[in-house]
């Protein structure tokens, strides 16, 4: 089952960015592939919160996702929005992924849980949750592809979403994401690969690139990691469309091999000697 990555460098305007998309759509359909996945902030990526705040709009007036929804039933492809900011309820927004079927409608939404509050020693400091809301539940969907494990970018570091998501019979995982560079040299391919190994399944990491118009810097890469940690598709730095196949056979395989599902207990309490 032939999957396409779309590996953007998002920018300010929301209307420039659905032009993007919808042609990544098209080129998505035309090389054969039943779904799309596309980056974290795929519709606006601006850190500038008072410019942003003018063009956010709620999820039933968003122009990205009404014109994704279109490309995908116009193409007939599956589409997952890695995730859009929404205005959400009281007063805070929502960094929000979609899945969209191939005659255009929602099957499934998620928020994103963990919020990304640091501060980097490069001198970046982000303060997500102030103006996000973080999602309060997981969710798997069924696709083409597979059950579907939904998250966002800093989720990646939170291992028992996997494990919940695996247990709930996700058997493709995806991870949109909009990585700095230092973290994303220093972690990505290590924790994509773990992720998928512990949770016997596919990883599809749509990921942001390259210089922004906000003024930041994103890591590219985005991956296709297999079940056993082998990684199938790596896009490197340059924003585009990439492919990889998703095997239902392969999962099988590796499940049978290392049966870590089948093995998991309830954790115990801890006892502090």
């Amino acid at each position: 089952m032939k999957i396409a990555l779309a590996q953007l460098t998002s920018g300010i305007d929301p209307v420039a960015n659905a032009r993007i998309l919808v042609e990544a759509v098209a080129a998505a359909a035309a090389g054969g592939a039943m779904m799309l996945f596309t980056p974290e902030m795929s519709g606006l990526l601006d850190r500038d919160r008072a410019r942003a705040s003018a063009v956010l709009h709620s999820e039933e007036d968003d122009v990205v996702l009404a014109a994704v929804r279109a490309a995908a039933a116009e193409h007939r492809i599956w589409v997952h929005i890695g995730s859009l900011a929404v205005l959400g309820a009281g007063g805070k927004l929502a960094n929000r992924a979609f899945v969209i079927d191939d005659h255009g409608a929602i099957r499934a939404r998620y928020d994103k849980i963990h919020l990304f509050d640091v501060d980097l020693p490069s001198g970046e400091s982000w303060r997500e949750s102030a103006a996000y809301a973080p999602g309060e539940g997981a969710v798997v969907v069924q696709t083409p592809i597979g059950a579907l494990g939904l998250s966002i970018c800093y989720d990646l570091r939170f291992a028992d979403l996997y494990r919940a998501l695996s247990n709930a019979g996700a058997t493709v995982l995806a991870i949109p994401a909009a990585f700095t560079r230092p973290t994303g040299a220093a972690h990505w391919h290590i924790l994509m690969r773990a992720r998928a190994i512990e949770a016997g399944a596919y990883v599809v990491a749509a990921a942001q690139t390259g210089e922004h118009e906000d003024g930041r810097a994103t890591y590219g890469h985005s991956l296709v990691v297999d079940p056993w940690g082998e990684i199938l598709l790596d896009m490197g730095e340059s924003a585009g469309i990439g492919y990889a196949e998703i095997d239902p056979a392969r999962i099988a395989d590796v499940r049978a091999r290392v049966p870590v599902i089948a093995h998991r207990r309830p954790i115990p309490a801890v006892t502090m000697a």
